[in-house]
């Protein structure tokens, strides 16, 4: 009798999958058949990971790709080629779902389960000293893959958080056919930088040794390698993207962004309950409310928050501005806007909170 009632609970605590995602689902599987058969197999695409004084967390995606010998001609055509990828070709890519992959890191080793989408999104209680570190990633008969983590210092006070579209790059994201064009045809050379957010985010993350770093977006880990790459080649500050996946969920048709920076927002205050944070956005889709409402619901974490205004045609592309609302939710700590970096480094340096300063030179790797 008990046991036939855990086994009703357990049936009854079974989320439900949306039928698209279903759908999806089976697709991925006969592309996986398919492609095994070419040859493809399992491999690790890893992204920078964080860590704190007592966890970190790893970050990565596994896909089927051919297998490809380090150093031959082959694998430095394909390298070439990567560096030129045109967006659409990342969502072409086939993810292996389920994959177990096994994380080692000066000591440590946990083997971990992918999603129904390949991405491996995990928090391991492995306590690492600061600085940059590197693990090594596997699945399956692969060849280890690095992934950098960077963990914080544990005396970290400050740290920031910054939206990517229209913020750090010029992207029209809400206007559907230019937000196409951007994530399926550019390359990363193709985008505009935002004028000044560099120099303004370098110059934020040189107020403390240390500090975390997080760019928030609601874009696709598809497109992850791309930014990466955009974010160094103009010269942004070290930190980790925190996308989403693509495709449906389990239980809706689209995924929500608003929900997703949410989500990532809670864990980032989760893991760091002791740094305030200076957050960057900009006026055009939903950063001011999110930030707003993080602030009052956490207080006492919020340094300040810079917003980029956007121009008239950019705030019509992106449906109005919505400062009202954000106003009604904020707290005490300071707001500033302005059309560029440098517009941000003067007002707050105005208000003193910042002090004049060098130019930074760090760069994103």
């Amino acid at each position: 009798m008990a046991s036939s009632q855990r086994v009703r609970h357990a049936t009854q605590q079974l989320p439900k999958i949306h039928p698209l995602a279903r759908f999806e689902d089976r697709m991925h599987k006969l592309r996986a058949r398919l492609a095994r058969r070419r040859g493809l197999l399992p491999t690790i695409v890893p992204y920078r990971g964080y860590g704190t004084a007592t966890e970190i967390r790893v970050l990565c995606r596994v896909v089927l790709a051919p297998v490809l010998k380090p150093g031959s001609r082959r694998a430095r055509k394909f390298a070439r080629r990567f560096e030129s990828v045109r967006g659409w070709r990342s969502f072409v890519s086939v993810p292996v779902a389920s994959a177990q992959v096994t994380i080692s890191i000066d000591g440590y080793t946990e083997t971990v389960t992918a999603d129904r989408g390949g991405v491996v999104d995990v928090h391991l209680a492995f306590a690492l000293p600061q600085g940059e570190h590197v693990a090594h990633l596997t699945v399956e008969d692969s060849l280890p893959v690095d992934a950098l983590i960077n963990v914080a210092s544990p005396t970290a006070t400050r740290g920031i958080i910054c939206d990517v579209d229209d913020t750090v790059m010029v992207t029209a994201l809400p206007r559907p056919f230019l937000a196409a064009w951007n994530s399926f045809v550019l390359t990363e050379h193709a985008r505009v930088p935002t004028p000044g957010m560099a120099v303004f985010l370098s110059r934020m993350s040189q107020l403390e040794s240390g500090m975390p770093v997080f760019y928030l977006s609601t874009g696709a880990w598809n497109v992850a390698p791309t930014l990466r790459r955009f974010l160094s080649r103009n010269l942004y500050p070290v930190g980790t993207m925190l996308l989403t996946d693509w495709g449906p969920t389990h239980d809706r048709l689209f995924r929500s962004g608003q929900e997703h920076k949410k989500r990532q927002l809670e864990k980032i205050a989760k893991d760091f309950p002791h740094v305030k944070w200076i957050m960057v956005g900009d006026d055009g889709q939903h950063d001011e409310v999110i930030y707003g409402e993080f602030e009052e619901n956490h207080p006492d974490n919020v340094a300040f928050v810079a917003i980029r205004q956007l121009s008239t045609s950019e705030a019509v592309l992106a449906g109005g501005r919505r400062k009202g609302l954000a106003k009604e939710l904020r707290g005490t700590a300071p707001w500033v806007y302005a059309h560029d970096g440098a517009g941000m480094i003067e007002q707050l340096t105005n208000l003193g909170v910042l002090e004049p300063g060098d130019a930074p030179t760090r760069r994103y790797s």
